[in-house]
């Protein structure tokens, strides 16, 4: 009938196009958070916290 190597499986294909859509919006929303939420510690002032009040 046809080729084996002309064949194109459509399930597969469009699981990987998902996978990358899924892929590029979680990379985007870890940026937002990176920037709205830095996991870094600031260098430069330690410990500027008040005592407590008794």
């Amino acid at each position: 009938m046809s080729n084996d190597e002309n064949l194109i499986d459509f399930g597969a294909e469009r699981d990987k196009r998902i996978h990358d859509v899924h892929e590029k919006r979680l990379n985007d929303m870890r940026k937002a958070f990176e920037q709205a939420m830095p996991l870094s510690q600031p260098k430069g002032k330690k410990g500027g916290k008040k005592p407590k009040k008794r």
